[in-house]
């Protein structure tokens, strides 16, 4: 839960509207709103926007309105076509704005993805929830606003629970650096990075000639290499390309499915039910892979 806004903003400077005109809280004044704060490219994010599609599918008809507001991390994210694919490919039916310029983000004083805010029919501010979880909570806050019992019982939940001492989100741009443990310096501009061959939990480490930039590291020298000591049963990565390069993974010596990465977005390097410690080697074999983040499951 999180404390009441003094005024609850509108949609403020709102780039394009997908799967609906233009909306305003003026305009849905008599509906529940639920405002949910989102990126295409934030794990967390993806496994919780079940849940929301849920409550939409379930209540849309019955008085509640859903606003996805994708606010990017990343430059990629602000590109229409990316996140309309992202949309289509989720399966979110709901109307999503594209808050490009972070302004209904800042509007909200929002420091979260996700975060979810629910507004009464009258235009108040009820409850707002920031993360993953309490689903069964929100689902019942929004009944009781709309007149109904709410659920009881207990409830099998789908939803992502990490482990103790799980790996947090890493990330390579200078802006927000999380994690790096390489010895040479992570700021921006290009230099030479050494892997140590040990590494302690929850650092990376880079191998070859980077370039280091606010948002992400990119691999300017003809071959490169990461390395990282991680917990969690899945790892995942958001990267780019300049053009289709196809990396070998290795996790604790096994060699996983090749990854060819371009389109800028999340890829799936290593999937198991080992919520452990696990060391993941890649080798990258030319130039021109950008690397934003490390997100597990």
């Amino acid at each position: 839960a999180g404390a009441a806004p003094r005024q609850v903003p509108d949609f403020k400077g709102i780039h394009q509207w997908i799967n609906s005109p233009p909306l305003s809280l003026a305009s849905l004044r008599g509906k529940v709103v639920l405002i949910d704060f989102w990126a295409y490219s934030c794990i967390n994010c993806l496994r919780a926007i079940p849940h929301v599609e849920h409550l939409y599918q379930a209540y849309g008809n019955k008085g509640l309105v859903v606003v996805g507001v994708h606010t990017p991390e990343y430059d990629f994210e602000k590109i229409p076509a990316n996140v309309e694919a992202a949309v289509r490919r989720i399966g979110i039916t709901y109307p999503v704005a594209m808050d490009n310029d972070d302004a209904t983000w800042k509007a909200w004083h929002n420091q979260y993805w996700p975060a979810e805010y629910l507004i009464d029919q009258n235009g108040k501010f009820i409850v707002s929830h920031y993360g993953e979880g309490a689903y069964r909570r929100m689902e019942n806050v929004v009944r009781v606003l709309l007149g109904m019992n709410t659920l009881t019982g207990s409830q099998a939940s789908n939803s992502f629970v990490p482990g103790q001492g799980d790996t947090p989100e890493l990330h390579f741009g200078s802006a927000i650096q999380f994690g790096l443990g390489s010895p040479e310096s992570g700021e921006d501009g290009i230099r030479h990075f050494s892997a140590p061959a040990r590494l302690p939990l929850h650092k990376f480490a880079l191998g070859g000639l980077w370039r280091i930039t606010p948002e992400y590291a990119k691999l300017t020298g003809s071959h490169g290499e990461l390395r990282l000591h991680f917990k969690a049963a899945k790892l995942y990565m958001v990267a780019g390309a300049d053009h289709p390069i196809t990396v070998q993974v290795m996790v604790d010596g096994k060699l996983q499915s090749p990854v060819t990465i371009q389109a800028s977005g999340q890829y799936t390097l290593f999937v198991s039910q080992d919520d452990g410690e696990h060391v993941m080697v890649m080798n990258i074999p030319q130039g021109g892979l950008r690397v934003y983040s490390f997100t597990f499951g």
